[in-house]
């Protein structure tokens, strides 16, 4: 939505019946060119029918992983098998939590579902959400359970080189959990998954919602494996190679074969995908017409929260009313914010702040 469409927008949630001439006299602008604006944030969304019915507002329902981040990073090359100084640091995270997080940020309505356990670290997770502008009022909270955590090890560049996680909490969150919960999932806009969810949990919402754009993050190549039964049901997916790879049953010998893995991918349902290709860049494949983008030159402080960023853009897009290319611009830049950030998560993330950043990077 533009900012004057955002303007026009509020001056009709203040009088649904106020006249095209009157807004056009307030806002300084020509009759025509009002009733464009109506034009377009009728085909939005955001307008329905005459006299100006205003849809409800839009927002995304994120259903997944919810952990705490341990995060170590070395101050010289990892020697293996022995003691590394470096800095330890500890934040909320989990793949959904953080595509949630960032959502938020970005300026998207949020409705978050995810298990944690009723200790301290449960709290601290429910904090950080409330901190994001998240609505978590559908998160399970487990009796007697310790809330799920993820230990990461990074080198002095900030590359991940071993991980440990203990997730097994999110079997909690089963189908018939999440039945409890069918309201917030049926109004929402888009459902935002990870594969950490169990078999369960996927079959409840690849079935029972099936009528949603639904986005899907793999996490990991192991993870990606309870996909397999329900490609043709997801709107966009987000892997990386080797998630992409193992869900389309092909393997790349080269990189000029991405448009051949990702025909593969649309051939099984897909609809439009994302692949992350680390340090070499993207490739987006809409209707089966693909791209390859190469990456920016950026600094890079912490990889472990640019394809929860990358997510997270893409989905504010769809929401926002952008069309593909402009919604997987915006991930990217999105995904370079979050990569100058120490933390997971950038605390400067926001709409404004992706844009500055795209516009610098391309002067």
């Amino acid at each position: 939505m533009t900012e004057r469409e955002q303007q026009i927008l509020e001056l009709i949630k203040q009088d649904p019946m106020i006249a095209q001439q009157t807004l056009a006299e307030q806002l300084g602008l020509s009759r025509s060119a009002v009733a464009g604006h109506i034009m377009n944030l009728t085909r939005k969304g955001f307008i329905h029918g005459k006299g100006y019915v205003i849809a409800p507002e839009r927002y995304v329902t994120v259903v997944g992983g919810a952990n705490m981040d341990l995060c170590g990073r070395s101050n010289a090359e990892l020697i293996m098998g022995d003691s590394n100084p470096g800095a330890l640091t500890s934040s909320a995270g989990g793949v959904a939590r953080n595509i949630a997080d960032n959502l938020s940020r970005l300026g998207s309505k949020v409705e978050f579902i995810g298990a944690v356990g009723d200790d301290l670290w449960g709290e601290q997770l429910k904090d950080a959400c409330r901190q994001a502008s998240m609505g978590i009022e559908h998160v399970l909270t487990v009796t007697g359970k310790p809330t799920s955590t993820y230990l990461s090890i990074h080198d002095p560049v900030g590359e991940l080189q071993l991980a440990l996680n203990d997730m097994s909490l999110i079997d909690a969150l089963t189908g018939e959990q999440l039945a409890k919960r069918a309201n917030i999932l049926k109004c929402a806009s888009a459902i935002v998954l990870d594969a950490n969810l169990s078999e369960s949990a996927l079959d409840y919402l690849f079935y029972a919602h099936a009528d949603k754009p639904i986005f899907v993050d793999p996490v990991s190549s192991v993870k990606a494996k309870k996909l397999t039964p329900y490609l043709h049901q997801i709107h966009t997916l987000k892997p990386n190679l080797s998630e992409a790879e193992l869900l389309a049953g092909y393997t790349l010998s080269h990189i000029d074969d991405l448009p051949e893995l990702a025909k593969r991918l649309h051939d099984k349902g897909v609809s439009q995908m994302l692949i992350s290709l680390g340090r070499q860049g993207a490739f987006s494949s809409c209707e089966g017409v693909g791209q390859f983008i190469p990456a920016q030159d950026v600094a890079v402080n912490n990889v472990t929260g640019a394809g929860d960023a990358l997510m997270a853009g893409v989905t504010h897009g769809f929401i926002t009313g952008w069309d593909w290319s402009q919604s997987v611009n915006f991930a990217l830049g999105a995904a370079m914010l979050a990569l100058q950030s120490n933390s997971t998560i950038n605390t400067i993330m926001s709409e404004r702040a992706v844009t500055r950043l795209i516009k610098e990077v391309a002067c």
